[in-house]
């Protein structure tokens, strides 16, 4: 039973924080610069902003980075409420399209960038008001207290009297990325462009579905392109049926990506998204309002696994469900409540059957159509004493081959297969495989293909040297491990 408790008859006391150090706990929540720089669109959008125009100007330690919008702006009084901390309770019931939740997204995202920043604000109805905060002016005052100033102020006023309302945040001292970097260093300039990049590519990912729906984003004056994580148009795309979970607004959606054999190089490229990776990429994708939280990655309830390249799902949240889903300050992590897992785990294990499918198919059509020769794997198993050991096939055709041309050093040769043999990390692997959500890579996979290429071309035209015609070249190399992890290579081979 719930104790009831007189407050009126409890001796009280302020508890007042101190400013300066939870405005440094602020500033060590965990923001990169991209995630922070799309809590600041955040408030754009939820402010009805139809255009959004990020720019910065480098100068080294003097960088400046600015964030303008046309939304609806605020008046004086409305803007220091906006910056002020816990500007707005999380348990308060939102608007079904706000992107906020925490009032603090402003305030902490600044602060994981800058010491100081400053917001430009006006309504249809009201002239440029101006506050910023100023951690070293906190420090000094020990006190919440903003200040009305911003360098180059006058062209901040300017740039937010370009539209009829908005909003303009000025983050103007970026420790976190520029402290100690001189303007003429070419080094300290391509990490500060590195980092630009990354928000890029971040922005065009985290907001892609409003960019479609019409929102421009525009970085250093140039629209960014949407990129769409399930490849929607793209000619051999499963889409399977939403699915609604119990008792909640929210959906899921699987997507079966095409196989790379359908796809030209530039789609395949796309699909590698922000990450340059397939792999990256699998997994679901979790959505709150439409804004992307969480990026292809399984939530703890499977593996990565490069077989699953293909399998995307969409999860549709509403801003009503953050509690149940323990959606963080920085919108950048879910978890499925217990619930909904099962639900979640069944429509998974459907779409990432069906992706393994598809992932196969191409080499499987490939493998009905040209062989019917033995399969040559590098390693086999095999039992000495009651153990298993690994050991190289000395039947595998690129051995064989290479003892052909050995010239007398066989016996080297041998000598070194079974010293890789003997100190192959079984136990190591079995550890990190049964452990380590890290997927395991596919053989070659992140590096150059021209190594494969090359060795399936070599190998081919001794094949046709020694009388194969080119179907039965082809056949054979199809069943020699790693060649048929690349059905689709071999297209090339009589290039």
């Amino acid at each position: 039973m719930k104790t009831k408790v007189d407050y009126s008859e409890v001796e009280t006391t302020t508890a007042e924080p101190d400013a300066s150090s939870m405005i440094e706990t602020f500033r060590a929540i965990g923001y990169s610069v991209e995630t922070a720089v799309a809590d600041i669109v955040d408030n754009s959008i939820t402010a009805n902003a139809k255009n959004i125009w990020i720019d910065y100007q480098w100068k080294g330690e003097n960088t400046v980075l600015s964030i303008l919008d046309d939304g609806n702006g605020m008046n004086d009084e409305e803007l220091i409420q906006a910056m002020r901390p816990g500007s707005k309770n999380p348990l308060d019931t939102r608007d079904k399209n706000d992107l906020g939740r925490y009032g603090l997204g402003l305030k902490t995202a600044s602060f994981s960038q800058t010491r100081k920043f400053s917001v430009f604000s006006k309504t249809i109805d009201s002239e440029p008001c101006l506050w910023s905060w100023d951690l070293d002016f906190v420090n000094k005052s020990k006190s919440w207290n903003l200040i009305k100033y911003c360098p180059e102020e006058k062209v901040y006023i300017e740039k937010i009297n370009q539209v009829n309302s908005g909003t303009c945040v000025t983050w103007w001292e970026l420790d976190r990325l520029t402290k100690g970097a001189k303007e003429d260093s070419e080094n300290s300039k391509n990490k500060f462009m590195e980092a630009m990049e990354n928000v890029k590519v971040h922005l065009s990912m985290v907001f892609h579905r409003f960019i479609d729906e019409g929102i421009n984003i525009y970085f250093q004056n140039r629209k960014l392109k949407p990129w769409d994580p399930f490849m929607i148009g793209a000619k051999g795309l499963q889409v399977k049926p939403e699915v609604k979970f119990k008792d909640c607004e929210a959906s899921i959606k699987g997507f079966v990506l095409p196989h790379r054999s359908k796809l030209s190089p530039e789609g395949y490229d796309h699909g590698k998204g922000p990450k340059g990776n397939w792999t990256a990429h699998q997994g679901f994708y979790v959505y709150r309002n439409k804004r992307l939280l969480v990026a292809g990655d399984w939530l703890g309830l499977f593996k990565k696994e490069v077989h699953y390249d293909l399998c995307r799902i969409k999860i549709d949240l509403t801003n009503n469900v953050d509690e149940d889903w323990q959606i963080d300050i920085k919108k950048s992590i879910a978890r499925p409540p217990l619930k909904y897992r099962e639900q979640i785990i069944s429509v998974a294990k459907e779409v990432r059957t069906q992706a393994l499918e598809v992932y196969r198919n191409k080499g499987k059509i490939l493998k009905r159509k040209l062989s019917k020769d033995e399969y040559f794997p590098f390693w086999e198993e095999r039992v000495r004493h009651g153990k298993r050991f690994y050991k190289i096939n000395r039947q595998h055709p690129l051995l064989t081959e290479l003892f052909s041309k050995s010239d007398g050093i066989s016996k080297e040769i041998e000598h070194v297969l079974q010293f890789i043999e003997e100190t192959v990390p079984v136990p190591l692997i079995t550890l990190q495989e049964n452990e380590n959500n890290t997927p395991h890579g596919q053989p070659f996979e992140g590096r150059n293909d021209d190594t494969v290429k090359d060795t399936m071309k070599a190998m081919y035209q001794s094949l046709i040297s020694k009388g194969k015609c080119s179907d039965m070249a082809k056949a054979l190399i199809l069943n020699i491990e790693p060649f048929n992890f690349y059905p689709h290579f071999l297209e090339q081979l009589d290039a």
